[in-house]
């Protein structure tokens, strides 16, 4: 018997080599993915921060930072939840073809995939943006006031963003794990609205396969 061979219950002999090969394709593939993503968002986010900020004014930096911040927050909750969330509950939705059951399963298999893009990929542009956010509106605040202290403002601007990311994330992981089935299947609905309406499927291929 080769070593990729292994009988199971009934006796028969159930090759493994298959779905080695098939596993090792689908995280090659997600690999090269992430990579896309990572750059098409940051150039997609860096030019609307810096086309948005060069012309805002103070006011509405600091309502883009916040807004750069949640979203980076809200990731993390979603990443954290599909880690934390058990599988089983979405079985019997899906079975029943309630909407989004079959997404939420989708979900929690490919937990280390989702993970890795919501705290990773999109974790990471959102603290690079809001760092770059950051920097305009200290620009913008010595500009308008030549009195201040650069030093100052840039170290109070920097806790400040410290401050809100590292306290969000931990007020949120919180929240991801007391309501990571809720949290799950809101996710799954969405993605199943994108899958109906606009056809849009970010599991397709092996990527449902356990």
């Amino acid at each position: 018997m080769s070593p990729c061979s292994k009988k199971n219950s009934s006796g028969k002999t159930k090759r493994k080599g298959k779905n080695i090969e098939i596993g090792g394709n689908t995280k090659a593939k997600w690999v090269y993915r992430v990579f896309f993503l990572a750059f098409a968002l940051s150039v997609f986010f860096s030019f609307i921060s810096e086309t948005i900020l060069n012309k805002a004014n103070t006011i509405f930096s600091v309502f883009l930072l916040l807004l750069i911040i949640i979203i980076g927050i809200l990731f993390d909750i979603i990443g954290i939840s599909v880690t934390s969330a058990s599988e089983t509950p979405f079985h019997a939705m899906a079975a029943d073809k309630v909407p989004g059951g079959k997404e939420a399963v989708k979900l929690i298999r490919n937990a280390d995939i989702v993970s890795n893009f919501c705290n990773d990929v999109v974790g990471d542009i959102c603290g690079i943006i809001s760092g770059t956010a950051g920097a305009a509106i200290v620009i913008k605040t010595l500009v308008a006031a030549k009195s201040i202290n650069e030093t100052v403002v840039s170290i109070l601007v920097a806790a400040a963003i410290s401050t809100l990311t590292i306290g969000g994330k931990a007020i949120g992981k919180g929240i991801a794990l007391k309501n990571s089935k809720r949290i799950v299947y809101n996710v799954a609905f969405f993605l199943y609205i994108l899958k109906k309406e606009l056809g849009i499927d970010f599991f397709s291929g092996n990527y449902s396969s356990k």
